[in-house]
């Protein structure tokens, strides 16, 4: 039976990089999401992200009975009061705007929302977490925080080098986050943050959204949903209810040649890490089962106002305040 919190509750998911399509948004409609942060520029430059913008919005037209494209908080409460889900267009790699430091603004105009500064290894701007030596933030890329913050784009360090992080944390004037990632206190893997990096992001004002992905949880693949909402407790403890959220990371839809292009370097390089089986955890295997993530929170014994801090309120809240509406 579906949560009656999670139908009245904002509920925003801060990342998915699923094979969208009619029947994914659909999905994301039957899960009752308010809002995601939807992946469209992985290792692709300017104008195959471009391509991929352009996409989006043929199908913010198609599928305008689903679907609603976000510039801003108020247009996530207005999806809500719409019935519909909002979409905010985000990157996981800067690779989108090559050297142009101007392309950003192009794409805030676009509905760019989010922004991370490293997708797993070396770019202008910094390291990836799978770079073996980890060199900083760049001079270039402090530019490029600084253009972020003047246009309020979000900052997010989810696969980013612990080096270029701190650097980034601290050189930004606005909030940044981890928009999906795990406790490396549950699980090591180069792709989980250690419980300084949590705190270190939170003592700055920053954010942490919890992903499920299954190689980065503690029983990956034989994992279950309740496996989920202990490693968000755990973050929980370390952060504080107030500054983490979901970040689920699907990536329903897809088979082995999507999981073998973002696991090599720039889609074909060297390769980087071997995910295994990716099956989501028990109950939460698909978009459409996300009230079920809400329902074990109540289970757990969750107050309310945790809930729906954890599931919404508080992503809410931190993009109103990077992106000033």
């Amino acid at each position: 039976m579906p949560s009656q919190l999670h139908e009245e509750s904002v509920v925003i998911d801060g990342l998915i990089i699923s094979n969208f399509g009619r029947p994914v948004f659909e999905d994301m409609r039957k899960g009752g999401l308010t809002a995601v942060n939807c992946t469209c520029c992985v290792w692709e430059g300017f104008t195959d992200t471009m391509r991929n913008v352009m996409r989006w919005k043929k199908w913010f037209n198609d599928h305008s009975d689903l679907l609603k494209q976000v510039y801003t908080t108020e247009d996530i409460l207005a999806a809500k009061q719409e019935g519909k889900t909002g979409i905010i267009l985000g990157w996981q790699n800067i690779s989108g705007i090559e050297d142009q430091i101007g392309y950003l603004g192009l794409f805030k105009e676009l509905g760019v929302g989010v922004i991370q500064m490293a997708y797993n290894t070396q770019n202008l701007v910094g390291s990836g977490c799978y770079e073996t030596k980890d060199g900083g933030l760049s001079d270039f890329g402090h530019d490029v925080v600084s253009e972020m913050n003047r246009l309020g784009i979000l900052c997010d360090l989810s696969h980013v080098g612990p080096q270029t992080s701190i650097d980034v944390i601290l050189a930004s004037k606005q909030p940044v986050a981890y928009s999906h990632c795990l406790p490396s206190g549950l699980k090591a893997h180069p792709r989980n943050k250690t419980d300084e990096q949590l705190k270190f992001i939170v003592d700055h004002g920053g954010f942490v959204g919890v992903t499920m992905f299954p190689p980065f949880l503690k029983r990956g693949a034989s994992a279950k949903v309740d496996d989920y909402v202990e490693a968000i407790e755990y973050v929980i403890n370390i952060c504080g209810e107030k500054n983490v959220g979901i970040g689920t990371d699907f990536t329903q839809g897809y088979g082995q040649p999507f999981f073998d292009w973002i696991t090599h370097d720039k889609g074909y390089g060297r390769k980087l890490t071997d995910f295994g089986d990716v099956v989501n955890p028990e109950g939460i295997r698909t978009i459409g089962d996300w009230p079920n993530l809400t329902a074990t929170m109540e289970k757990r014994g969750w107050s309310t106002s945790r809930i729906e801090s954890v599931i919404g309120r508080n992503w809410l809240g931190l993009l109103r305040n990077v992106w000033g509406a």
